[in-house]
């Protein structure tokens, strides 16, 4: 199993956001800690099994409550992701 990365979700009723992704950048898993049920198991649904670029390009910028989201948040969780693992390639 893929090792799962832990963000701190901010500016919604979601929490954190577990999520894993394997070698090839798809992400493998997608949990949202609070928030509403529904909406997340759909966004999960939806992104796991995806590139995590098609994911970041489909759900970044998606307002809800002020400048950001759910979807938004988990767009920016796998910018972060990128951003650590390049680092560590680099």
């Amino acid at each position: 199993m893929d090792k799962m990365e832990i963000y701190r979700a901010v500016g919604t009723c979601c929490k954190q956001i577990m999520f894993s992704v394997n070698e090839d950048n798809i992400l493998t898993a997608c949990i949202f800690i609070h928030g509403c049920s529904g909406n997340q198991q759909a966004i999960s649904k939806l992104a796991v099994g995806r590139h995590i670029d098609e994911v970041i390009e489909k759900l970044k910028g998606i307002p809800c409550k002020g400048n950001t989201s759910c979807p938004d948040q988990l767009a920016r969780a796998l910018i972060a992701y990128k951003e650590r693992a390049e680092k560590a390639n680099a």
